[in-house]
């Protein structure tokens, strides 16, 4: 059995979010000691692994949700995990295409700024390239 401290170091999940967890229902309500103190034991730590994992591969919560709830069903979740998989894969690859457009955008603003001479006041010419970047932006959308 552990403590909320304990099962937080074991797992690099705060005790805030754990609570937070336990809130949402993503962990099942702990046991408690004489004390009151939440206890947990090993099925509580792999079931926050999972969770913890899932987080990291930037599932959302409610996905986590519903593959313990197949889970807690005894049934397999794999073909809705695939599916998950494969929305989550497009939706980065769209953030990666909007990150890219922005580098690229910066980056040609950051050049003609390298082009202006040393006589502009930098708290001008900043404002003036960001503003020139939105003129151009806009011209291209009409």
């Amino acid at each position: 059995m552990f403590s909320i401290g304990e099962i937080s170091q074991q797992t690099g999940v705060s005790t805030q979010t754990i609570r937070y967890y336990e809130r949402i229902a993503l962990l099942p309500e702990p046991c408690r000691a004489n004390n009151g103190y939440r206890v947990y034991d090993e099925t509580d730590t792999e079931r926050l692994q999972f969770v913890n994992r899932a987080r990291q591969l930037d599932f959302a919560l409610d996905d986590i949700a519903e593959i313990l709830a197949f889970r807690e069903r005894n049934e397999a979740p794999c073909s809705v995990v695939m599916d998950m998989m494969a929305q989550q894969i497009n939706e980065i690859d769209k953030r990666i295409a909007d990150l890219i457009r922005l580098r690229e955008e910066l980056a040609q603003l950051h050049r003609i700024g390298l082009t202006m001479p040393e006589d502009i006041e930098m708290k001008h010419c900043v404002c003036h390239l960001i503003k020139t970047g939105i003129q151009n932006e806009e011209r291209a959308n009409e």
